[in-house]
């Protein structure tokens, strides 16, 4: 069968080596791809918003699913696109994937179900987030509703804090219309741990757990960014919370969505933090996570197609989810200034280290071919991902392969998985 993965990211590169995996694919096109994916796929020249180009290009090639991996696609109807034109798609509808393009709706949906979250309260007036701030409790969390880029979260320490957060997020709009509505949420503390699972609408299958490290720098200091590396299986995540998580947390969600007429059928993303007071959900997301998919479908035994297609058809409840018996770390190569501002078009050496070696992984994030060299592209770079027996080994050999890669600006946290030490 023909596969489109549209995308252009490391979390993509990830889904596309998986897809290469399977028995059942005999051709990979993706729009619009990078450098490193166009080793495994076809890239196409298609924007990922483009609806009608990528609509177009899979009926010329007769392409049998599609695959919609990042989040502003999902949410602006890319899969209504393709299954109105008689396309298969794996992902959320627009109606679904509500419950990531809208904080404020993601947590009333919590509120009516009883699903465990922080306490918070919905702003569409900056004067009134003012006020509410003058009698809160400190530290606070602010969050622009709609998409920005995992950026659009901010923790405030201070009154002083929050108020320039309201600003800058209200009417400012540093984060554009996603902050024409903002949450203020009350600050949690505990681990916080991703859980992806595949959904076809009733049947929910969380895969293995993971956890993302967001801060720019060492220490969880600096501005939060899209991930600076991530480590699975986690070992907070107990078989016990695996238990809660699916009574109080998965099912009811999926419940939810489809008792609002908003079936659910793709990959669900809980953003979960495990407090004193139980675990809570931190947010939901409608697609893999980036970089959690470098991490957890390297480890994944199925045919991703094979799943996919569940998902789709609703037969997931036929599909029992194996991953093997490892760990596996990600450390994000990133363009020095990331997530501020950063040079791009720097010569990428040493990739040809990992070609042969199983366990290793270069994911490309932000890179193009230029004169038939690789260069970086962005502020993620590269996801340097390894495997070992356990979250030790795997991640001394992620760190020993960022060694093998060099390019002018590189730069990367050295302390991705370290809380593995503080067992």
């Amino acid at each position: 069968m023909k596969v489109l993965v549209v995308g252009s990211g490391g979390r993509e590169h990830a889904i596309v080596t998986s897809v290469a995996k399977s028995r059942r694919v005999s051709k990979i096109y993706c729009a619009p791809g990078n450098a490193g994916i166009a080793g495994l796929a076809e890239c196409v020249n298609i924007g990922v918003m483009d609806f009608d180009r990528l609509v177009a290009f899979a009926k010329e090639q007769a392409v049998d699913l599609v695959i919609v991996a990042p989040d502003d696609p999902l949410v602006a109807g890319a899969v209504d696109a393709f299954e109105a034109a008689g396309i298969r798609a794996f992902g959320p509808r627009a109606n679904a994937a509500i419950i990531e393009g809208s904080k404020a709706f993601s947590k009333d949906l919590m509120k009516k179900y009883n699903i465990p979250t922080a306490a918070y309260e919905n702003f569409t007036d900056a004067e009134a987030a003012y006020a509410y701030l003058e009698d809160a409790s400190f530290p606070i969390v602010l969050k622009a509703d709609g998409l920005a880029l995992g950026k659009g979260v901010l923790i405030c320490n201070t009154l002083e804090e929050a108020r320039a957060g309201v600003k800058e997020i209200m009417q400012d709009k540093h984060f554009g219309d996603a902050g024409n509505t903002m949450v203020i949420e009350e600050f949690m503390t505990g681990r916080e741990v991703s859980v992806l699972a595949f959904c076809d609408g009733t049947t929910i299958l969380p895969m293995t757990s993971a956890q993302d490290h967001k801060r720019a720098m060492d220490g969880d200091r600096g501005l939060n960014t899209g991930g600076m590396g991530t480590f699975s299986p986690s070992p907070f995540y107990t078989d016990e919370i695996h238990a809660y998580c699916m009574e109080h947390i998965y099912r009811p969600t999926m419940a939810a969505m489809k008792a609002e007429g908003r079936e659910f059928k793709g990959v669900l993303f809980c953003g979960l933090m495990i407090t004193k007071q139980g675990v809570k959900v931190l947010e939901y997301n409608a697609r893999f996570g980036d970089p959690e998919a470098q991490v957890v479908l390297p480890r994944m035994k199925n045919d991703i197609i094979d799943v996919m297609e569940a998902c789709i058809d609703g037969t997931l409840d036929q599909i029992q989810l194996e991953f093997e018996d490892n760990a596996a770390v990600c450390v994000v190569l990133a363009s020095e200034g990331y997530p501020v501002s950063y040079e791009k078009g720097f010569p990428i050496r040493g990739l040809s280290a990992f070609e042969g070696k199983e366990d290793y992984y270069a994911f490309h994030a932000g890179t193009k071919l230029e004169a038939g060299q690789v260069v970086t592209n962005g502020g993620r770079v590269l996801g340097v991902t390894a495997k070992g027996k356990d979250l030790f080994e795997a991640r001394a050999k992620a760190y020993e392969a960022t060694d093998w890669i060099t390019f002018d600006n590189k730069y990367m946290r050295h302390d991705i998985g370290k809380a593995i030490d503080e067992q």
